[in-house]
């Protein structure tokens, strides 16, 4: 098949799967989240098969466990996260208020009545008090609507388990379907694919978790309120570097201020518990447990996250992570092939030699030798003698 054709193909294809991505993203969106649940509890099942235990039983203790997990978060976690995210968008403009009445208090040449920045505090305020509430309740409303009690409490957990029953007989399936003469690169991209998302997926969901429970175990040793709400956002937006830490920071450091009002020293204490998590992260954390052989920038990261999102929703933002780390292999790939094209360098590449024939010169009547021993048949001439004729 020309490279012409074969650009149609898989362009056609790749078009065919936006298109059902686009129109069934709804309906179709627990089998992707059973899959990619599948395919990050994969390695576990197989390190659990080296161990001894059966696919079915590894599938199965599996399985339990993580819904013993799932169903923990959502009993005794999630409520608290929502509780104190819900009080923490209602205090917010109460807050602002009382920053604004002592910088007045203090700094009444900066914060002059009617100036740009009490204007911008007042909006800030309004803005917070009227759009945060409403903004949480539809995105808390939005996930529950497209995800369902029904597909996460069934059909997730069931196409999970049968998905992750199957999915070393599903690779090696796929893998007899590929073209042949492009086999060889797609297992190479589909490992580099592999090595690139489940680094970041796995790695960062671990450092995700670590971050959360530091920071939210440690403000609650400290006393401050909405800990648990701070931490784990601060976390969630860790997935771009800095982000997470300056926000969480933040937020932790303005509530703690409005709590410790005569108390610096638990201010500092706030201050420093993000920096100790700051420190960790970069030094560690990313190091040890991500890599630095992702190779998925934050930048790409965000851009994928806000296409996808704006352009298939909540579905999208679920497939942004894996898609951008495709797409980030695929053009690392075209690069290459570019770099070593001519249309980089100028200069049009040798023709290609065709192969050499092996040619091997060998006395005169060895073949008929030859043909004579393996047939056994006397009546073949001997190299250099004619056949006996008959006499008359």
């Amino acid at each position: 098949m020309s490279t012409r054709k074969q650009v149609i193909w898989w362009g056609t294809a790749g078009a065919v799967l936006l298109l059902v991505l686009w129109l069934l993203g709804q309906a179709i969106l627990p089998f992707i989240i059973g899959a990619g649940v599948a395919y990050l509890l994969d390695p576990l099942a197989d390190r659990m098969e080296r161990a001894g235990l059966s696919r079915t039983m590894a599938v199965v203790t599996i399985t339990l466990g993580a819904l013993l997990v799932f169903i923990t978060f959502v009993l005794f976690l999630a409520p608290i996260v929502l509780r104190q995210a819900s009080q923490l968008v209602e205090a917010a403009p109460d807050m602002i208020n009382r920053l604004q009445e002592f910088l007045v208090a203090r700094f009444p040449s900066i914060l002059a009545e009617g100036g740009p920045v009490e204007s911008s505090l007042n909006n800030l305020s309004s803005l917070i008090g009227e759009k945060g509430g409403q903004v949480l309740t539809s995105v808390l409303s939005s996930i529950s609507g497209v995800v369902g009690v029904i597909a996460l409490f069934v059909i997730v957990p069931v196409v999970a388990f049968y998905l992750l029953l199957d999915w070393d007989r599903m690779v090696e399936r796929v893998d007899k379907l590929l073209p042949r003469q492009h086999a060889p690169t797609i297992r190479r991209l589909a490992a580099e694919i592999d090595n690139t998302l489940s680094g970041f997926v796995r790695g960062q969901g671990t450092v995700m978790l670590i971050q959360g429970t530091f920071y939210s175990v440690s403000l609650m040793a400290v006393g401050l309120p909405y800990a648990v709400a701070i931490g784990m956002g601060a976390a969630i937006l860790g997935i771009i570097p800095y982000v997470g830490t300056l926000i969480g920071g933040a937020t932790a450091i303005g509530v703690a201020m409005f709590t410790f009002w005569d108390e610096p020293l638990w201010i500092a204490v706030v201050a420093a518990i993000f920096i100790i998590g700051q420190v960790v992260e970069g030094n560690y954390l990313q190091p040890k447990i991500v890599g630095n052989h992702v190779g998925l920038h934050p930048v790409w990261l965000l851009l994928a996250l806000s296409v996808f999102g704006s352009l298939f929703g909540f579905v999208g933002m679920m497939v942004a992570v894996p898609l951008a780390a495709a797409l980030g292999v695929l053009v690392r790939f075209g690069t290459d092939r570019y770099v070593e094209s001519p249309l980089y360098t100028g200069v049009d590449p040798d023709p290609e030699l065709p192969e050499p024939v092996l040619v091997e010169m060998v006395p005169a009547g060895t073949l008929l030798t030859m043909m004579r021993e393996t047939a056994g048949d006397d009546t073949l001439p001997v190299a250099g003698q004619a056949r006996a004729q008959p006499a008359d």
